[in-house]
Protein backbone atom coordinates (compact mmCIF):
# COMPACT_ATOMS: atom_id res chain seq x y z
CA UNK A 1 0.00 0.00 0.00
CA UNK A 2 0.92 4.03 -0.74
CA UNK A 3 0.79 4.64 3.05
CA UNK A 4 0.23 2.44 6.33
CA UNK A 5 -2.74 4.93 7.00
CA UNK A 6 -4.42 2.76 3.80
CA UNK A 7 -4.19 -0.46 5.50
CA UNK A 8 -7.85 -1.09 7.00
CA UNK A 9 -8.66 -3.02 10.12
CA UNK A 10 -10.42 -5.15 8.45
CA UNK A 11 -7.44 -5.87 6.35
CA UNK A 12 -5.47 -6.95 9.37
CA UNK A 13 -8.54 -9.05 10.71
CA UNK A 14 -8.84 -10.64 7.88
CA UNK A 15 -5.37 -12.06 7.78
CA UNK A 16 -5.14 -12.99 11.53
CA UNK A 17 -8.56 -14.91 10.64
CA UNK A 18 -7.53 -16.91 7.87
CA UNK A 19 -4.51 -18.02 9.70
CA UNK A 20 -1.56 -15.61 9.65
CA UNK A 21 0.86 -16.26 12.07
CA UNK A 22 1.32 -11.96 12.56
CA UNK A 23 1.00 -8.64 10.71
CA UNK A 24 3.56 -6.23 10.44
CA UNK A 25 2.99 -2.78 9.31
CA UNK A 26 5.93 -0.48 8.48
CA UNK A 27 5.13 2.97 7.87
CA UNK A 28 7.13 6.57 7.50
CA UNK A 29 8.45 7.67 10.27
CA UNK A 30 5.81 10.16 12.41
CA UNK A 31 5.49 12.97 11.16
CA UNK A 32 7.23 12.33 7.83
CA UNK A 33 3.97 11.24 6.08
CA UNK A 34 3.64 12.09 2.37
CA UNK A 35 -0.14 11.89 2.88
CA UNK A 36 0.22 14.35 6.03
CA UNK A 37 -1.14 11.88 8.82
CA UNK A 38 -1.46 8.50 7.66
CA UNK A 39 0.83 7.38 10.00
CA UNK A 40 -0.95 8.31 12.98
CA UNK A 41 -3.88 6.69 11.66
CA UNK A 42 -2.34 3.13 11.64
CA UNK A 43 -0.47 4.03 15.29
CA UNK A 44 -4.32 4.58 16.51
CA UNK A 45 -5.47 1.79 14.17
CA UNK A 46 -2.98 -0.91 15.84
CA UNK A 47 -3.40 0.20 19.09
CA UNK A 48 -7.13 -0.27 18.84
CA UNK A 49 -6.57 -3.62 17.05
CA UNK A 50 -3.85 -4.91 19.90
CA UNK A 51 -6.43 -4.26 22.79
CA UNK A 52 -9.20 -5.98 20.46
CA UNK A 53 -7.02 -8.71 19.91
CA UNK A 54 -6.29 -9.59 24.06
CA UNK A 55 -10.00 -8.99 24.33
CA UNK A 56 -10.45 -11.93 21.62
CA UNK A 57 -7.87 -13.98 23.82
CA UNK A 58 -4.92 -13.27 20.87
CA UNK A 59 -1.71 -12.55 22.27
CA UNK A 60 -1.56 -8.69 20.71
CA UNK A 61 2.07 -9.65 19.93
CA UNK A 62 0.70 -11.25 16.65
CA UNK A 63 0.10 -7.32 15.23
CA UNK A 64 3.45 -4.93 15.24
CA UNK A 65 3.73 -1.05 13.44
CA UNK A 66 6.83 0.38 13.11
CA UNK A 67 8.19 3.36 11.46
CA UNK A 68 11.06 3.21 8.84
CA UNK A 69 12.23 5.60 6.02
CA UNK A 70 12.90 3.71 2.21
CA UNK A 71 16.58 4.56 2.92
CA UNK A 72 16.69 2.43 6.21
CA UNK A 73 17.56 -1.29 4.74
CA UNK A 74 19.75 -2.27 7.74
CA UNK A 75 16.83 -0.87 9.95
CA UNK A 76 13.82 -2.89 7.77
CA UNK A 77 15.88 -6.22 8.29
CA UNK A 78 16.31 -5.68 12.22
CA UNK A 79 12.91 -4.77 12.35
CA UNK A 80 11.27 -7.83 9.85
CA UNK A 81 13.85 -10.20 11.67
CA UNK A 82 12.92 -9.36 15.13
CA UNK A 83 8.96 -9.54 14.21
CA UNK A 84 9.62 -12.90 12.97
CA UNK A 85 11.70 -14.40 15.86
CA UNK A 86 8.72 -12.80 17.78
CA UNK A 87 5.98 -14.49 16.21
CA UNK A 88 8.17 -17.90 16.04
CA UNK A 89 8.40 -17.75 20.22
CA UNK A 90 4.47 -16.80 20.04
CA UNK A 91 4.03 -19.85 17.79
CA UNK A 92 1.12 -20.47 15.27
CA UNK A 93 -1.64 -19.22 15.10
CA UNK A 94 -4.31 -20.36 17.06
CA UNK A 95 -6.85 -19.27 13.87
CA UNK A 96 -4.58 -21.36 11.60
CA UNK A 97 -6.70 -24.76 12.79
CA UNK A 98 -9.94 -22.92 11.60
CA UNK A 99 -9.11 -20.77 8.38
Amino acid sequence: MMCSGMVSPDLILRALSKGADGVLVIGCHLGECHYLEGNYSALKRVAVLKKLLAFAGIDPGRLRVDWLSSAEAPTFVRVVTEFSEQIKAIGPSPLALVA
